[in-house]
């Protein structure tokens, strides 16, 4: 008997699904492929961690309009962290735990110096993983990142900025805390108890102590408790760590083209760390060699110089002569005057460089906010302008894909990038006209 009128959804399903002929099974494995391949989030995910990737592909209309070109963004920003970095640290979180490196709910603590987006997602993922988190970040980042690592509970260390041969920068200092990790408070410190012990790990970049005083036995180490048990500290190391190209070429890569139905000319990146660069151009490139992969390179980095010339600065950009303030550049996340492992392994595949100012990054957040409704961040901000200068100079105007990353909101900028009185104290000007300006027709050839 058919329900009856305004029988329960349920009643209704159950209704139609008796009477539904049999599906064959291997019919019913294509559809369900088919529908998991379109809906990958169909069915729960375990926790937070669940929601990290798998990013929609979006495409910025009043770009790819005025161009005649198709400028797409990877909506980096809804991750649940916040940003691109949320595939960094749970594959760096991952890989140690499948190395053995990590524990979760011993009382160990992970370690990270950053500029804030890394930190954010590691104390995001450190929480759902029972892990505590130490950030050690630049004391002159945007405010709003403090106050995020604060409220995920993430104990937070901001010292001045300082060139990387310092010890006392920020990366530096974190790989210190994090060797000293366990360190009792004595008075006899030649005491060897009170000194942690250094696990052995698969690269020298990453650092890892426990307080347990068994690390050289004979036997398995996987069937020591006391070993297994104890706290340990660890260094992530994101600008040296081979999982922050993996999470990229394995992850964003492969989900950026299979969004774009491996229809892609342009990516275009920034690089911090290095690793989206390196690990995304590497993966399209190997599914087609003739993508071509472009640097976005803020005021005050060197990269934009070691593509286009070979060295890695000018004498006057060289860090270490060169002390950062606030005034370098208003762009965060992205720049680095160092060439780390994971860049080393973009620049192979970089194929071109732009340098973006800070009164072009300011004008295109605004623009965009006005023509498309995009609240984006810095990063965000001078890749998409980026691609309008490669769209410019290769002459592209019949159709081609740029792809970029959008990799966090203007949420986590408000008192920097999003703040005018700030910006105008430091002589960077609000002016959208300055993408109006980049986005007019070119004139004929002849006339060039």
């Amino acid at each position: 008997m058919a329900p009856a009128l305004g029988s329960s959804d349920s009643e209704l399903f159950k209704f139609a699904s008796e009477r539904a002929p049999p599906i064959p099974q291997r019919k019913r494995e294509r559809t369900s492929l088919f529908l998991n391949a379109l809906v990958p989030s169909a069915f729960a995910v375990l926790g937070v961690t669940g929601l990290i990737g798998n990013t929609p592909l979006l495409r910025i209309n009043s770009l790819s309009d005025a161009l005649g070109v198709e400028i797409l963004g990877k909506a980096e920003f809804l991750n649940p962290g916040g940003s691109v970095k949320d595939r960094v640290a749970l594959r760096m979180i991952d890989d140690a735990e499948r190395l053995g490196l990590l524990r979760p709910y011993t009382g160990s603590r992970i370690f990270e110096g950053t500029v804030g987006s890394t930190g954010i997602s590691i104390a995001t993922i450190a929480r759902a993983r029972g892990y505590d988190a130490t950030i050690i970040m630049p004391d002159d980042v945007a405010e709003e990142k403090v106050k995020v690592l604060q409220a995920l509970g993430a104990e937070v260390e901001r010292v001045r900025p300082a060139s990387i041969v310092d010890k006392k920068q920020y990366v530096n200092i974190a790989r210190q805390r994090a060797k000293n990790f366990g360190r009792l408070d004595s008075i006899d410190e030649s005491n060897a108890i009170n000194r942690p012990h250094l696990i052995p790990s698969s690269t020298d970049s990453v650092l890892v102590s426990t307080t347990s005083s068994h690390v050289q036995f004979e036997d398995d180490p996987k069937e020591n408790e006391e070993f297994l048990t104890k706290p340990r500290g660890y260094f992530a190391d994101q600008f040296e760590n081979r999982s922050n190209f993996d999470a990229h070429f394995e992850g964003t890569g492969p989900e950026l083209w299979r969004q774009a139905n491996g229809r892609i000319h342009a990516f275009v990146s920034g690089a911090g760390t290095g690793g989206t660069i390196a690990g995304v151009g590497q993966y399209v490139k190997s599914m087609n060699e003739n993508v071509v992969v472009a640097l976005a390179d803020p005021e005050g980095s060197g990269l934009f110089n070691k593509v286009k010339h070979g060295v890695m600065y000018d004498r006057k950009e060289s860090e270490g002569t060169k002390r950062r303030h606030q005034v370098d550049t208003v762009v965060e996340g992205i720049g680095i005057n160092r060439l780390t492992k994971n860049i080393e392994l973009a620049l192979p595949i970089i194929d071109d460089a732009f340098r973006i100012t800070d009164a072009e990054a300011v004008a295109m957040s605004r623009y965009l906010v006005k023509h498309d409704g995009l609240f984006l961040g810095s990063s965000s901000a001078c890749n998409l302008v980026a691609c309008v200068k490669l769209v410019r100079r290769m002459g592209w105007s019949e159709g081609q894909t740029v792809a970029t990353i959008l990799c966090d909101s203007g949420n986590r900028h408000y008192s920097k990038f999003w703040n005018d009185d700030y910006l105008r104290k430091a002589n960077i000007p609000v002016n959208p006209a300055i993408v109006e300006e980049l986005l007019l027709p070119l004139p004929p050839l002849e006339s060039r």
